[in-house]
């Protein structure tokens, strides 16, 4: 006879004391929150070196990055 996941599911439920529950819980949201603040920290440094790079560009640079065209401007 086969046991579906539901069954698996709640043999492990049952199998489990409640302070194991909680801990496991536990782990599980550290382990969500340590994750989310990794994103963070990575979006963050992302944007520092954004900011550093272009902080040591040269006017040249700057320019030919940029979107205006002049031609649009002469009259």
């Amino acid at each position: 006879m086969k046991k579906n996941k539901n069954d698996r599911e709640a043999v492990l439920k049952d199998a489990l004391n409640e302070q194991t529950l909680e801990k496991l819980k536990m782990l599980k949201q550290s382990a969500v929150e340590t994750e989310e603040q990794n994103k963070k920290e990575a979006i963050a440094k992302k944007e520092e070196d954004r900011k550093l790079r272009e902080k040591n560009k040269s006017f040249e640079d700057l320019l030919n990055e940029s979107s205006l065209d002049w031609k649009n401007y002469k009259k």
